[in-house]
């Protein structure tokens, strides 16, 4: 008996717009990438003529079947909006108000857009370690803070997307420190990411000892903002990567103990104690979270497209 034929698996070319660096590639999953860039971010006009010119030469070479942006935030997802694709009032300079998919429209393909936290959340719940789940978190510490919520197999969206970095919460006693947040000052980026880590104690975080005093703060900061992550989506698991949350190895059993002692036994809390170091982990696919969530961006665009 003859076998069906073969179906060739959809190519997408993914943009991981971040804050420092963007990362253009063509995939269809993480075991099988075609092709890679990396483009240091800079003014809008210059960042998005460099991804432009890979995406003509990804497609003269290869093709791709649809497109996924990842960009960091905040960014205009309602599509009933004038300003649908766009940053909007972002601490980055100069990024206000680019227009991130006028381009990758002309390619005439389907093209998914989100958040880059988002996006890695996805691959995550495709590929890594939130596989099998339908509510979970991916969480960014670095440049900045930034929250990728899934909630039943989706994305939130609303009047716009969580920005849950720039939560408020309540500081360490005697901290008087203002932050580092041009909005909010001692939000949780304010306090706990990478800029602020070397605001506060004038070295990067891989230069301090694990004993500095800075790292109490941002344990506090962090163990607060995953237990109203807790409260208010109701994760199956929080995964937690960016150059502080897995670069930094003493932060995340310290976070843990502080998350289940915040919880004090409340509602989940015993459930999530009895299996913290599941719970509360690091990204399967590591580094390559970002990148791959803008190749799930795409394919989730293209098999809405279906």
């Amino acid at each position: 008996m003859s076998q069906p034929p073969l179906v060739a698996k959809p190519l997408v070319a993914g943009i991981e717009l971040g804050g420092t660096k963007c990362v253009v590639l063509l995939a269809t999953g993480p075991d099988d990438i075609r092709a890679e860039a990396r483009i240091e971010t800079t003014t809008p006009q210059q960042t998005l003529d460099a991804i432009d010119e890979r995406l003509q030469q990804m497609r003269a070479k290869h093709g791709f079947d649809a497109i996924g942006v990842g960009s960091f935030g905040p960014v205009d997802l309602d599509q009933r909006s004038p300003t649908y694709g766009s940053v909007v009032n972002t601490p980055k300079r100069g990024w206000s108000g680019a227009n991130l998919l006028a381009r990758v429209r002309r390619f005439s393909v389907p093209v998914g857009f989100d958040t880059d936290v988002n996006g890695a959340a996805l691959a995550e719940g495709a590929w890594g370690g939130a596989q099998g789940l339908r509510s979970f978190a991916y969480v960014t510490i670095g440049t900045g803070i930034g929250v990728g919520s899934i909630i039943d197999g989706r994305t939130v969206r609303g009047l716009g997307h969580g920005e849950v970095g720039h939560l408020r919460i309540p500081r360490l006693a005697g901290n008087t420190w203002p932050g580092v947040c041009p909005y909010h000052g001692d939000c949780v980026e304010g306090l706990a990411s990478g800029p602020a880590i070397q605001a506060r104690s004038g070295f990067a975080g891989d230069q301090l000892t694990r004993t500095d005093p800075v790292w109490d703060e941002v344990v506090h900061a962090l163990a607060l903002t995953f237990h109203n992550l807790v409260l208010t989506t109701a994760p199956e698991r929080i995964l937690i990567g960016g150059g502080v949350g897995q670069g930094q190895p003493h932060l995340l059993p310290r976070i843990r103990t502080a998350l289940v002692e915040s919880l004090n036994g409340y509602g989940v809390a015993p459930r999530i104690a009895a299996d913290i170091d599941s719970f509360l982990a690091h990204p399967q696919l590591g580094n390559r979270a970002g990148p791959m969530g803008a190749i799930a961006l795409g394919l989730e665009k293209l098999n809405a497209a279906v």
